[in-house]
């Protein structure tokens, strides 16, 4: 009995420190985060209704938007920055499921997360919250 109590204090004691760490494992973006409300119209911009096809969007963000369709009710949203370049005149290029760094020529799978798959980024491309509003307007937010 003793053996038990002490080992439920021990794990008492441990749990908050092994929360801690794992926090600490979360990378944020080092792509400053610019706060943005902007809507997307699907009639206009019907290239965005078809799976595997991806828009720029400039002005939109920190270094511009791109904007990704995995389905007809899955988008995905990201800043163009390059993760490793970081700044404003290095974009990434969508190549509909793919994207490119014109500088350091890193490649980022814009399908599920930005991540990188090529290259020399080793961080994510920041991504952005994409909500439906109807069945014609996507709403892309950083706020």
């Amino acid at each position: 009995m003793k053996l038990a109590v002490r080992t439920i204090k021990i794990l008492f004691l441990l749990f908050p420190l092994l929360l801690v760490h794992s926090c600490d494992q979360i990378q944020e973006s080092e792509v400053p985060s610019i706060p943005f409300n902007f809507n997307i119209n699907l009639i206009i911009d019907n290239d965005l209704t078809i799976p595997g096809n991806s828009k720029f969007y400039p002005y939109v963000g920190y270094g511009g938007l791109i904007v990704y369709c995995e389905t007809s009710d899955t988008y995905y949203a990201y800043d163009a920055t390059c993760t490793h370049e970081l700044n404003t005149t290095c974009k990434v290029e969508n190549k509909g499921v793919l994207g490119e760094c014109k500088c350091c020529k890193s490649k980022f799978i814009l399908q599920g997360g930005g991540y990188p798959a090529e290259g020399l980024a080793t961080a994510p491309l920041r991504q952005y919250n994409v909500a439906r509003l109807s069945s014609s307007t996507l709403r892309v937010y950083n706020n």
